[in-house]
């Protein structure tokens, strides 16, 4: 059985893009995935990539431009331009290491959640409120946004460590633990997808 180590950032309009087409292949395929949030500023800034700030126009405008054209192929709503965004995703990441180590729910639909709350739905995921509410979605005690936090804090940063040994440089971002090969982009799925029948 393959094992999948998803990095994602919770505020990455391209994980929300990724929809639940991971979890429909590792269905498909038997394989496992660990969900780990990372801060994704400091993945940028650590691996040579440049904040989203910082970017040329050209870059900034080309990727408006991708990302309205992929969720209208996706058929999937999308703001371009959403109410709460840039926002600290510190507090939804920690939720999201919390719920998956509590168990019970769907941390794959939990981190679809939170996602689909900023680039679809114009809410704030660093509202406590808000995260209380989409844990509670997903099948998990709204309370882990606050029990969660200590070892949410602890793992995350973990997680940023783990992403740069692993050769992660953006997200999201699929590393097949017993092969070592890594997708990046949710435009790779179908790659990870085929890997995966190839074991």
């Amino acid at each position: 059985m393959a094992s999948i180590d998803y990095y994602l950032g919770t505020i990455s309009p391209y994980c929300y893009l990724a929809g639940d087409r991971l979890e429909q292949i590792a269905r498909k395929h038997g394989a496992t995935v660990t969900y780990k949030p990372v801060d994704l500023l400091q993945l940028f800034d650590r691996t040579g990539g440049i904040r989203p700030a910082d970017r040329h126009p050209s870059r900034m405008e080309y990727r408006a431009q991708e990302l309205v054209r992929w969720s209208e192929f996706l058929d999937m709503p999308f703001n371009l331009k959403p109410a709460h965004w840039p926002v600290n995703m510190a507090p939804s990441s920690y939720a999201v290491i919390a719920a998956q180590q509590a168990g019970g729910g769907d941390p794959g639909g939990l981190v679809h959640g939170f996602t689909r709350a900023v680039w679809a739905e114009q809410r704030d995921i660093s509202d406590n409120d808000v995260i209380r509410d989409i844990l509670g979605d997903h099948g998990f005690d709204p309370d882990l946004a606050d029990r969660g936090l200590f070892v949410g804090a602890e793992t995350y940063g973990r997680n940023l460590e783990q992403a740069v040994e692993a050769g992660a440089f953006g997200a999201p971002f699929y590393v097949v633990r017993e092969t070592g090969q890594r997708f990046w982009g949710q435009d790779r799925l179908a790659f990870l997808d085929r890997h995966l029948a190839s074991l």
